[in-house]
């Protein structure tokens, strides 16, 4: 099975990216599936339903997200009804949505998609290694082929949560950083991997932000509204290869895409 999963979507630029550049990649790769991180889709913050459908019309199977989620007043309702989109598992249990699902491809294979927020230098919530260990325990009895978002700031705990995982799940991809690595690789037991997928949106920017106005805030301290830049759009984002009847990955390739001008 071919999955494409899609780094951190940063306003109208990134989702202009996906509407434009996602149906040829589903042509060209095969595509099978398609997971895109969107806590960042609408206006740079946070996701909104007018902004799920247009993501969801332009092939994307499921939304991620992370700890901008709850950004938008509507997600509350919108995340309750919606099984398309995901919170992070770890938040507490009181909070609406759901942190892991099974889904279905349109030729009817299982997916299971499972989506974490780290907790080093970010709030500080329910473990990501038992919280993902035990949803993976529930979708495997459905699936072999589970997908891991772990969102999370450092790089060692992303990097743990691949070992931890390995051979349990099909992949452990990294968002939030917005910064795609080079390290994606296949671990020993299986699982592919990678410590940050990138990010779709405007990469003349500070992670998708004006740069004026990141670097106005790094020089003086005072709070300033970042706001999404608009330069050089690229797609960022890694295309798996997995063993429908073993769940294991034989591939991870990463994908730098860039918008015509």
């Amino acid at each position: 099975m071919k999955i494409l999963f899609i780094g951190d979507i940063v306003g109208s630029p990134g989702r202009k990216a996906i509407n434009q550049l996602l149906p040829g990649l589903i042509e060209e790769h095969a595509l099978d599936f398609v997971i895109a991180n969107a806590e960042n889709a609408s206006g740079g913050s946070g996701i909104d339903s007018k902004t799920a459908e247009e993501l969801f019309n332009s092939g994307v199977n499921v939304l991620t997200s992370g700890d901008h989620i709850w950004k938008k007043k509507e997600i509350f309702e919108l995340i309750s009804r919606e099984k398309r989109i995901l919170r992070p598992l770890n938040f507490p249990s009181l909070v609406p949505g759901r942190g892991s699902n099974l889904f279905k491809t349109k030729k009817g294979r299982s997916v299971g998609v499972i989506n974490v927020n780290g907790r080093t230098f970010m709030e500080a919530l329910d473990s990501p290694f038992t919280s993902s260990l035990a949803a993976r325990e529930e979708l495997a009895k459905e699936t072999k082929i589970i997908i891991v978002d772990i969102h999370a700031e450092a790089t060692s705990e992303k990097v743990a949560l691949g070992w931890y995982l390995d051979g349990k799940v099909s992949a452990v991809l990294g968002t939030h950083t917005h910064i795609q690595t080079a390290d994606e690789r296949v671990l020993p037991q299986g699982t592919a991997y990678i410590t940050d997928v990138g990010m779709c949106g405007p990469y003349d920017s500070v992670i998708g932000r004006k740069i004026d106005h990141v670097l106005e805030r790094f020089l003086t301290s005072i709070p300033v509204r970042l706001e999404v830049a608009e330069g050089n759009i690229q797609l960022h984002a890694v295309v798996l290869d997995v063993d429908e009847k073993t769940g294991r990955a034989s591939s991870i390739v990463r994908i730098q895409k860039k918008l015509p001008d």
